[in-house]
Order: C-alpha cells, then sequence, then structure tokens
C-alpha cells in the first residue's frame, strides 16, 4: 500500500496526516512542525500511555512523548515549531510530586515517642488553664475597701510612738555580775529614766508591711552598783545614759482564718552605738579604769532586750487592739453584717488597701449570703487619710436581708391611720361598704403596706436611689370576725439616699422622690385609684418615712478600731459604688485602748512568746 503525503498548502499548514491508504487521520497539531503520519491503533496506544502518566488534582499539564516505535516519521522541508503537548520522540519524563493539599490532606504522622512526650505537658497546661478560669469564677468580689494613705501615718505616729516610748520605759534589763581579776561587781535594778525618740519615721512597704525607723535615740538609765576590790566595798546607785539607739522593725499584716486583720510577725533589728556612766565616790578612778567593761556589758543586755518589748508589743498588744474591728456582728436584732477580709492587706508605699466582704444577713440565717454581681468598687485617690468605698451589693444585701427578716412591712389599724385618710378611704368606697352589714360598716379602717421584694439599690454619680414595689391592702376589721377587704393595689415608690459617716457610722437619710399606685386586675380599676394616690403618697411622707430614718440614721459601723473615729468626710458617687474620704481622729489614745482589751495574762512582756533569735541585732 501507498502512503499518503501531506499536503503543505496554506490551508493545511496546521494538519499532520496519519494512517495508511484510506487510515490516515489528520490532527490539528500545528506545533508538530513536520508532517507525521502515525498508525491509527499505535496512536491510541501512545495516548494511553501518555495518559497515564498525567498528575491528578489542579497540576498543570507535562509534555507527554509518543514512542519512536510508533511508526515511521518522516520530517518535511519547511516544517517548524515547537511541541506544545505531545513529543515526537524521546524518553517518558517522571511525573513531578504531587504537591499536598493542607485543607484536605491530614498532617503526615508524628514520631510515636514525640508525641507520648508532649501530651502531659498539654495535660498539665490545660489542667491548670481550667484552675486559672475556675478560681477567677469563684473569687468573691468585696462589698466594701478600705484605703489608708501615707497621710494617715503622721498621725498614727504621734500616737503609736507615746505608746511606744511607754513600753520600752518597761525595759528589764537582767543583773550584770561578774570580776576582773581582784574586782568584783554587781549591776541591779537598772531602770530607765528617761527616753527620747528624736529621728523616727513610719512608712508603708510592699509585701504587706508597715516598717517604723528611729535613729539617733537616747536613753537615760539608772543602776545600783555593788562593787568590792580586795577587802574595800563600795555601793551605790550610778545614772547612765545609752546614746546612738537605732531601731528597725516591721509589722507584716495579713488575714487570719476568721478573716480578721492581723499582725502575724514582727522584724526588729536594734543597736546602741555608745554608753556612758556618770560614777563617782571613793573609787571614781577604779570606775572610770573599769567603766568600759561594765558599760559594754550593759550595752549588750539592752541591746538583747528591746526586740522582745516591740516583739511583745506588735503581737500581743496591737493585735489586741485589731481585736476591736468588728468582724461579725449584730446590726440589730433582726440583721447583722459581715466585714470579713477576703485576702491579705496589699501595701504599697505609698497606701495600704483591704478588701472586705461586706455583707449583711439576716439573724436566723445566719449561714445565708447573697451572691455579689456588682461593680468592684475602686479607689484611686490619695489626697485624704482613709477612703471607704461601698459598691451596691453592700445596700442591696443590707435591704434584702431585713426583706428576709420580715421587717419590710407596715400595718396601720383604727387610731393609727391618719383621721383625714381614714374619711377619704371610706369616701372612695362608699359604695362597697354601704352593702354590708351594719356591724362591719362602723369597723376600724386598716391599711397594711408589704414590699413584695426585695428593693435594690443603683448608685449613679448622679446620684442614690432605692426602688420599691409593695402592695397596698385596705380592709375593715370588725371585732371577733375576719376582716373584710376593700381593695388590693400595687405601689411602686422610688426614694432618694444621701449617705455620710458620723464617728464611725454610715449612716443613711431618705426622701420620697417617685410614687405611683395602680391595680394589678384591671386598667380601669387603676383609673379608679388615682384619686387615692395623693393621700397614699401624704401617708408614706408623715407616717412611713420618718420611721425608716430612725432606723437608717442609726447607722452601721465601719470595720475601725476602737478609739478612732472619721471626720471631715466627703461623699462621691461613681457608676456601681461611691467613696467617703475622710480624716481620721484618735478619740481615745491607744494606751486607754489596749488596756482596755488586753488579755490578763500578757502584761508583762516575758509571758509572750519570744521573738526569733535573728529579729534582734546585737
Amino acid at each position: 500500500m501507498g502512503r499518503g503525503k501531506l499536503n503543505q498548502g496554506p490551508s493545511q499548514a496546521g494538519t499532520a496526516g496519519i494512517g495508511r491508504a484510506d487510515f490516515c487521520t489528520s490532527l490539528p497539531l500545528a506545533p508538530l512542525g513536520s508532517p507525521t503520519c502515525l498508525d491509527k491503533a499505535r496512536l491510541v496506544t501512545g495516548l494511553r500511555t501518555a495518559l497515564s502518566t498525567l498528575p491528578v488534582a489542579s497540576d498543570p499539564p507535562h509534555p507527554l512523548p509518543i514512542s519512536e516505535g510508533g511508526g515511521e516519521s518522516g520530517r518535511e522541508e519547511g516544517g517548524s515549531g515547537r511541541l506544545g503537548f505531545i513529543k515526537a520522540a524521546g524518553p517518558a519524563l517522571p511525573a513531578r510530586p504531587r504537591r499536598l493539599d493542607p485543607l484536605r490532606c491530614p498532617p503526615p504522622p508524628r514520631d510515636r515517642a514525640d508525641h507520648q512526650l508532649h501530651r502531659p505537658l498539654a495535660m498539665a497546661l490545660f489542667g491548670a488553664l481550667i484552675l486559672a478560669l475556675l478560681a477567677g469564677a469563684h473569687a468573691e468580689l468585696p462589698g466594701c475597701k478600705i484605703r489608708i494613705t501615707s497621710k494617715a501615718l503622721e498621725l498614727v505616729k504621734q500616737e503609736g510612738l507615746r505608746f511606744l516610748e511607754q513600753e520600752l520605759e518597761t525595759v528589764t534589763i537582767p543583773d550584770l555580775r561578774g570580776s576582773e581579776g581582784h574586782f568584783f561587781y554587781n549591776i541591779s535594778e537598772v531602770k530607765v529614766t528617761e527616753l527620747q525618740l528624736t529621728f523616727s519615721e513610719l512608712h508603708f512597704q510592699p509585701d504587706q508591711e508597715l516598717v517604723l525607723q528611729i535613729n539617733n535615740a537616747s536613753w537615760g538609765l539608772r543602776f545600783r552598783r555593788q562593787l568590792l576590790y580586795w577587802f574595800f566595798y563600795d555601793g551605790g546607785y550610778i545614772n547612765a545614759s545609752a546614746e546612738g539607739v537605732s531601731i528597725h522593725t516591721a509589722l507584716q499584716l495579713s488575714r487570719d482564718p476568721a478573716g480578721r486583720i492581723k499582725v502575724s510577725n514582727v522584724s526588729c533589728q536594734a543597736s546602741v552605738s555608745r554608753m556612758h556612766a556618770a560614777f563617782g565616790g571613793t573609787f571614781k578612778k577604779v570606775y572610770e579604769f573599769l567603766s568600759t567593761f561594765i558599760t559594754s556589758g550593759m550595752r549588750f543586755l539592752l541591746n538583747q532586750q528591746i526586740c522582745p518589748v516591740l516583739y511583745h508589743a506588735g503581737t500581743v498588744l496591737l493585735n489586741s487592739l485589731l481585736d476591736t474591728v468588728p468582724v461579725r456582728s449584730a446590726v440589730d436584732e433582726l440583721v447583722g453584717i459581715d466585714y470579713s477580709l477576703l485576702k491579705d492587706p496589699v501595701a504599697s508605699t505609698s497606701n495600704l488597701d483591704m478588701g472586705f466582704r461586706g455583707a449583711f444577713y439576716p439573724l436566723t440565717e445566719a449561714n445565708w449570703s447573697l451572691p455579689n454581681r456588682a461593680v468592684e468598687p475602686q479607689l484611686q485617690e490619695e489626697e485624704r487619710m482613709v477612703y471607704v468605698a461601698f459598691s451596691e451589693f453592700f445596700f442591696d444585701s443590707a435591704m434584702e436581708s431585713y426583706f428576709r427578716a420580715g421587717a419590710l412591712k407596715l400595718s396601720l389599724v383604727g387610731d393609727k391611720v391618719p383621721h383625714d385618710l381614714d374619711m377619704v378611704l371610706r369616701a372612695s368606697y362608699f359604695g362597697s361598704i354601704v352593702l354590708m352589714s351594719p356591724a362591719v360598716i362602723d369597723s376600724p379602717l386598716k391599711l397594711e403596706l408589704r414590699v413584695t421584694e426585695p428593693p435594690r439599690c443603683t448608685i449613679k454619680p448622679s446620684g442614690t436611689t432605692v426602688s420599691v414595689t409593695a402592695s397596698v391592702t385596705i380592709a375593715l376589721v370588725p371585732p371577733n370576725q375576719p376582716e373584710v377587704q376593700l381593695s388590693s393595689m400595687i405601689m411602686d415608690a422610688r426614694l432618694s439616699a444621701k449617705m455620710a459617716l458620723r464617728g464611725k457610722a454610715l449612716r443613711t437619710q431618705l426622701d420620697l422622690r417617685r410614687f405611683r399606685i395602680y391595680s394589678n386586675q384591671s386598667a380601669l380599676e387603676s383609673l379608679a385609684l388615682i384619686p387615692l394616690q395623693t393621700p397614699l403618697k401624704t401617708l408614706l411622707q408623715i407616717a412611713v418615712m420618718p420611721m425608716l430614718n430612725e432606723r437608717t440614721w442609726r447607722g452601721v459601723q465601719i470595720p475601725l478600731p476602737e478609739g478612732i473615729d472619721f471626720v471631715r468626710e466627703v461623699v462621691t458617687n461613681h457608676a456601681g459604688f461611691l467613696t467617703i474620704g475622710a480624716d481620721l481622729h484618735f478619740a481615745k489614745g491607744l494606751r486607754e485602748v489596749i488596756e482596755k482589751n488586753r488579755p490578763a495574762d500578757t502584761r508583762d512582756p516575758r509571758t509572750s512568746s519570744a521573738p526569733p533569735p535573728s529579729t534582734a541585732a546585737v
């Protein structure tokens, strides 16, 4: 059979002929260049082989070769071009490695040992995160905060140094006995006659500490001497002085298990630089020769006695003063208040912050507590000696405690109802009264107000308001018969509240601002109650509000020690809480309060536990 020739005319420039005789197929393969005629079966086989090498997914196609044994091919003159998708000859090229799709393909497996190494660490981190979240979720917010600023320390230092001088004057120095060759001596009955704390500083130090630094203090001493030299004896009293006395003591404040602030530790360093004794008498020259030896011994003993006195004053006497700060105490016969310290006090260089629970509770339900969902009060100011902050929770817990105790209700019967109001009520319900029996018509009138849900306090920069919802019941009370109800309505009232500090008591003055009554039965009955709104509002103002203010003006005590009061207070409202800045005043001396409250068995410093040896610097 003859071979077909490719027509190289312009109309067939891009066509290659394939086949034998009538089996030559035209392919639109212009880039092949020279004309090629392939066997049809071999072409199919070559295409299958080439397609099997194609990459999957979206990879671009690669040039596919055609086997040389696929038939004879000739290259005609004038044919030129480059291979597009099929190459005329050459070995098959390997497929490009497949690129993994990170969205469809899983990550390569890790080494098992590496996986076991990281698993405990991941579990530990996860557990720590859960514990942190749980701790944050259950952390109780304070309802009351107190900040004592460095401005208060000057007043406290004056009173404290006065008390400290009295304590240091009671230092008991043991007798000093010894000998030097033929010289025997006995120093006894050492007493402090004068104490001058010239340079002193009291300041806060971070890590919950209150630091007292005394420099260049001086003491006057008097002691009895008994000296024996061979057969010569001399005795009498000598005046001495200790100079360059330095004392550094730090009180660590913390929260005890009962929620009370305590002095948990006292660190102390004390030293006496020099001592001088004024000797006289027959053996004056001998005394002056041996004075260095005697005064060195006394200086050593004095060093050893200063820190135990300060340790006793801090851990025993000062704690007896802190015991007068109320923790859980009764406000009246119905409710109590919990001022437990929630965590240790936080000291900075300029102030000491304390967060208290500040929650009221009914005395009949001592374990009940209202969840605190209010805003945490914030203290930023430092201009006054002390700042006290109260959140809305503080007042909400008070009102809910009185509500649970059943105190928020009032019943007026007969003569207790104002005469004008009695007439208005009988006229308003005349239609219902005339239909009753004569024995009931002239019965005493009863007016009962009962708060239906705990009142709520709202504190804004513009002021403090209290919202109250109560039921008002009007009835006739015939003798020896069940009462006959005339009407029942709902009362909504809004009271304004003004806070003030007097002494150590937080006091509140309430004033009725808004008032409305309506029926919970129908809108028509609510319209009929409009004439009663003014008389009932007058009743609240002249009968109910004075009773409330008489109780709220008594106030509730702020957690401060006995003998310390607030003066010159300033109240500032914020969003969700209010702050009161004030100065302090000692109504009683520190010594007077401590002597009143300290236990009887702690009057001698030697009966208290001794400080650690490292706290006394020699």
